[in-house]
């Protein structure tokens, strides 16, 4: 039997935000999609995540305003990035140790999709 590999549990083309827009429009496009997590591009490059802990960590000071904010100043640089041939299990295991919401799924250099551990338990749950 073969080992589960990252490219069939990741979310495919997953959505990005770019780093000059403001948190508020982070926030509420996060909501509008149902997500947690944004990757984050700069000029077409994937400099970055931005999670909605993050969002929620700047919104906890008063003095900052969404609105004025930009995800650029708020995001994770150096995210957490694997292969999509990845084993499954390693990546799993990297995520907890790391204690890791999210894991970008590359080819080459190129972004194609995005595990959380959302889909780290629907895989637990359809081995069942």
């Amino acid at each position: 039997m073969s080992k589960a590999i990252l490219k069939d549990y990741m979310t495919p083309a997953p959505h990005t935000i770019n780093a000059t827009q403001n948190l508020k429009f982070a926030s509420e496009r996060m909501k509008e999609l149902n997500v947690r997590h944004l990757p984050v591009l700069e000029g077409g490059q994937l400099v970055g995540i931005l999670s909605e802990r993050d969002i929620q960590f700047v919104e906890s000071f008063d003095s900052l305003k969404p609105e004025e904010i930009t995800v650029e100043d708020a995001y994770t640089d150096e995210p957490f990035q694997q292969e999509q041939t990845a084993v499954l299990s390693d990546v799993c295991a990297s995520m907890a140790e790391k204690k890791i919401g999210s894991v970008l799924v590359m080819d080459g250099g190129k972004l194609v999709g995005i595990f959380t551990w959302i889909d780290a338990l629907k895989f637990v749950a359809k081995k069942g």
